[in-house]
């Protein structure tokens, strides 16, 4: 008996503790959330009264729109070159043998794990040096790099789970290369695919450091234009902005969960 109030007690501390810590987490969340409808012109907690004036402020602030215009080409753009080096960048390195491929695949990853002022100031000094300075092309190109571990690392997972026996057959039955790639790889890895493009554009709207050191009047993406806008202003309009992109990221979480399930993205590496 006295083994069993050792083991509840143990279960609701460790319920109390997981509850805390969620709230801790999301708590900063649900401020931001109720400040943007709030109806007075200054960031304050519980709000007074509520509006959707702020909400407004997003469509009438005209640099909000034209970031959010370079934002999502950018991420369009950036996350389409990432695909397409990532996916045949997964594909040779999974079926590969070798410490080779582990380097290389540890390689295509490392943008994950720098600190991403460092990689935004190499990637400045390296595209600057190639003549590009600062371009919506060294912006896309650099946006790319911290899109591509996204999606070599989901694309790499789903094709360990694919057995080399299909497309072995395929190649018996007299497919060519091209043949297996289109109708057996290509189908197998699309969850894959889909959830490393849309982890990348996630990453590339929300990335701030990279965007910083490539931002000029026509290159400013949203949250450069963000930070600027609050350096100026300290009204809700920002926690408004900041509501729209949580619901967005959030949308396209359930999207992938909805179609794919996260839980299939993660095989290891």
């Amino acid at each position: 008996m006295a083994q069993m109030r050792e083991d509840v007690r143990e279960r609701w501390a460790l319920a109390a503790f997981t509850i805390a810590f969620f709230v801790f987490l999301i708590a900063p969340i649900l401020v931001v959330v109720a400040v943007s409808f709030t109806s007075v012109s200054y960031v304050s907690f519980p709000i007074q009264g509520f509006s959707l004036r702020w909400f407004w402020r997003i469509v009438e602030y005209r640099p909000f729109l034209d970031a959010l215009g370079v934002t999502i080409q950018v991420a369009f753009l950036s996350t389409a070159v990432a695909v397409l080096i990532g996916v045949p960048a997964a594909l040779g390195l999974v079926r590969s043998r070798g410490a080779s491929a582990e380097v290389a695949m540890t390689f295509l990853l490392s943008p994950l794990s720098m600190p991403m002022i460092v990689l935004g100031l190499a990637l400045l000094f390296y595209l600057s040096a190639l003549g590009l300075g600062i371009s919506l092309i060294s912006l896309v190109i650099a946006h790319a790099v911290i899109g591509l571990p996204y999606v070599v690392r989901t694309v790499a997972g789903v094709y360990r789970g694919v057995s080399p026996d299909l497309e072995e057959s395929a190649t018996m039955l007299g497919a060519n290369r091209w043949q297996v790639l289109r109708h057996v790889t290509l189908p197998q890895i699309r969850p894959g695919i889909f959830a490393g493009a849309l982890f990348s554009i996630l990453i590339s709207v929300d990335n701030l450091p990279i965007s910083f050191f490539f931002g000029s009047p026509s290159t400013n993406t949203l949250p450069v234009v963000m930070l600027s806008y609050l350096e100026h202003q300290f009204d809700p309009s920002i926690a408004a902005l900041s509501t729209v992109q949580m619901v967005l990221a959030l949308a396209g979480l359930l999207v992938i969960e909805r179609f794919y399930g996260l839980r299939h993205l993660g095989a290891p590496t």
